[in-house]
């Protein structure tokens, strides 16, 4: 199972509106959970082998943003594969051996 996630607190009272310090926290939850894992500009993807599992990374994530601000944005979006593995890496090479045989 892939997820994609984006977690932001809002309410955080700083005057640039970052939210830098509590991404952190949260990337730094879904990294010591053991799961494939990769971070973008916009977007966390973790892999694992079930819902429980994901979505334990996933509240926690979010559980560690909570001291950030007073409201918190959750977007999620998943992959459900039952028995595959591995996506988090296969599927983006598809993606760019299809790219290169367009030329």
């Amino acid at each position: 199972m892939l997820v994609a996630f984006s977690i932001a607190p809002s309410g955080t009272g700083r005057e640039d509106g970052s939210v830098h310090d509590a991404v952190a926290a949260a990337v730094k939850v879904v990294r010591e959970s053991g799961l494939e894992n990769r971070t973008s500009s916009m977007f966390t993807e973790i892999e694992g082998p079930d819902w429980d599992t994901v979505m334990d990374v996933v509240k926690r994530a979010t559980e560690a943003v909570e001291p950030f601000g007073s409201r918190i944005s959750l977007v999620l979006k998943a992959d459900i594969r039952p028995g595959r593995s591995g996506e988090i890496d296969s599927k983006v090479e598809r993606l760019e051996r299809a790219v290169d045989e367009l030329g």
